[in-house]
């Protein structure tokens, strides 16, 4: 059997429910393919997740929530890189995306893209918004 690849995202303060059913709810098709919540006898607290599984844009992104406290959490250098079809979807994703994060490049033409945006959202994960072309 060949080795498979996903992306995982380790959330921390218990916060990846709010997060997978943020971004179930942005990206239109999106769909929670499996959940498993830490109960009474945790060791995480009981409602956190343990593995979740989900699809945005196709692609299948694994999850959990940390019961840990670590010295470190998401950095720009990882990015969800979301092609889009045109400048008003870049804004649109940049703006509920964005809302409560941060913007690392407000929407506009940097002459490498017609319209690209660069977020960070309210968990920390990064966005790359990029128009494709035809």
């Amino acid at each position: 059997m060949s080795p498979t690849v996903q992306p995982f995202l380790m959330f921390q303060d218990g916060v990846g429910p709010d997060a997978l059913d943020f971004y179930v709810s942005v990206f239109p098709g999106s769909v929670v393919e499996e959940v498993e919540l830490y109960g009474p006898a945790g060791p995480g607290p009981q409602g956190t997740i343990k593995t979740a599984r989900f699809t945005i844009g196709g692609q299948s992104v694994m999850c959990s929530d940390s019961f840990i406290k670590h010295a470190f959490s998401f950095t720009p250098s990882f990015s969800f890189f979301v092609t889009c079809a045109s400048p008003q979807e870049v804004d649109r994703l940049a703006g509920v995306l964005g809302e409560g994060g941060g913007v690392l490049m407000p929407p506009g033409n940097y002459g490498f893209s017609p319209w690209f945006a660069w977020v960070s959202d309210r968990f920390g994960v990064s966005w790359q918004l990029n128009v494709g072309e035809d």
